[in-house]
């Protein structure tokens, strides 16, 4: 055991617990909810990276943060391990995730990062096995090194693509190794800052061809989990590839993917890209790829990816409804791709911005259930569409010709009016049950 979280006692559920009391209000792990356990519908997860190897720096200051793991020692490495697994049990957190560079220290060389990083990923083994914590999705840090400065699968430099390839492997075979659930690919540098310097065609084709290779290798070790993308707009590069979900849907397209890998949809990323963030669940959804998501917000006045804990209900409610509209989550989960504010700097801070972020999804998805039981939105949809239940509106969407669409028209038998879409009386709705 070590002492950084020490006085600070595992969180349980008290909806009547004072007020400066760590405990949830509104997540009860056992509670059923249509028909599944709250934990087992939220499936919730830690980020390893901004929980634990985030420094509290921004874009105009640096580090804020003093914790005693921090450091590029194999020794340093099993004490972040350590305290990060006693997060874990004072949350009651089912999983967690981790790119490859925030669970090990960089060696001087590939051979040595690749050393420590299977001597951690063993350590990490030993105390999954022992508390019960599972892996939710690894991933492989292809961006904050110099060398990904000008992106990794879509650099123009075919080292650093082998480079990558060799990363995303062993992050891959050390994912299946602990019993991952998902492997996730985030483009955080696969992007142009400009045109002029840029050869489009050539970077695309290089990103296909490196999923195509994920994707097969994993069907040879025999992963069972998903593969999935991360979609974002912008940040740290001008344009990224990976815009949206349709973005990313096309691109599988192209490359015959389409089946074999689905969406890792983070709330902050929806909003950069112009969406809201059930937008791009629903799209997911209609595209057959969802599969899990990092719920974190951006603040709106800054108009940049910062990554804070979520507090919206009403937010967590209409994307919970997208997803257990979508059959729920598989293999994904709500992973909280969240950080504290660099002002907050204390251990309990740590914990009581998961455990009110957990609350909040909680609360967001009772919400959500009971809407969908009741029924109003979905009576409502089918209502407004009702008409191209029709057998001629049905013959239109199959086989008719655009001649034998538009004879009735021409002969006077279709005169259309408006009908109100009651978008004020929805949000009413909606607001009954937030």
């Amino acid at each position: 055991m070590t002492d950084f979280f020490a006085g600070i006692a595992p969180v349980t559920f008290n909806p009547d617990a004072p007020a400066d009391e760590l405990a949830y209000r509104h997540y009860n792990a056992d509670e059923v909810i249509a028909g599944k356990r709250m934990e087992d519908h939220l499936r919730f997860a830690v980020a390893w990276w901004h929980s634990f190897a985030w420094p509290g720096g921004d874009p105009f200051g640096g580090q804020t943060f003093e914790r005693p793991w921090f450091g590029e020692t194999m020794e340093l490495a099993r004490l972040k391990a350590d305290v990060a697994f006693e997060m874990f049990a004072i949350l009651g957190q089912p999983y967690y995730c981790w790119h490859d560079a925030d669970i090990r220290p960089e060696g001087a060389t590939f051979a040595e990062s690749k050393r420590n990083f299977e001597e951690i990923i063993d350590y990490l083994g030993t105390k999954m096995e022992a508390q019960g914590t599972k892996l939710l999705w690894g991933t492989a840090n292809l961006f904050s090194h110099r060398r990904f400065m000008s992106g990794a699968a879509t650099n123009p430099d075919p080292d650093v693509f082998a480079w990558s390839a060799a990363t995303v492997r062993n992050c891959l075979d050390a994912t299946h190794k602990l019993g991952g659930e998902n492997y996730v690919l985030w483009g955080g540098r696969e992007g142009y800052e400009t045109l002029l310097n840029t050869d489009l065609a050539q970077e695309r084709a290089q990103a296909g061809r490196f999923l195509q290779m994920v994707v097969e290798y994993k069907h040879k070790i025999g992963f069972k989990g998903a593969i999935l993308i991360e979609p974002k707009p912008q940040e740290p590069t001008k344009h990224q590839y990976d815009y949206d979900v349709a973005t990313v849907y096309s691109f599988l397209k192209e490359f015959g993917l389409e089946t074999e890998v689905q969406m890792n949809i983070e709330q902050g990323h929806a909003i950069l890209a112009g969406h809201s963030f059930e937008h791009e669940l629903a799209m997911a959804s209609a595209l057959g790829i969802f599969g899990s998501i990092d719920m974190n917000r951006n603040d709106y006045q800054s108009g940049w990816d910062t990554d804070q804990f979520p507090n919206n209900v009403p937010e967590a409610a209409l994307a919970y409804y997208e997803v257990l509209k979508a059959g729920g989550f598989t293999t994904g989960g709500t992973n909280f791709d969240a950080k504290l504010r660099r002002q907050s700097l204390d251990p309990k801070d740590l914990i009581a911005a998961h455990a009110g972020a957990m609350d909040v999804c909680a609360r967001g998805l009772k919400a959500a259930a009971a809407m969908l039981e009741d029924g109003g939105l979905e009576a409502v949809r089918k209502a407004r569409y009702v008409g191209w239940q029709r057998p001629e509106a049905q013959g239109w969407l199959r086989s008719a010709t655009l001649e034998e669409v538009a004879s009735p028209v021409e002969a006077g038998q279709i005169d259309p009016q408006p009908r109100s879409g009651g978008q004020e009386i929805l949000e009413n709705y909606v607001n009954r049950f937030v």
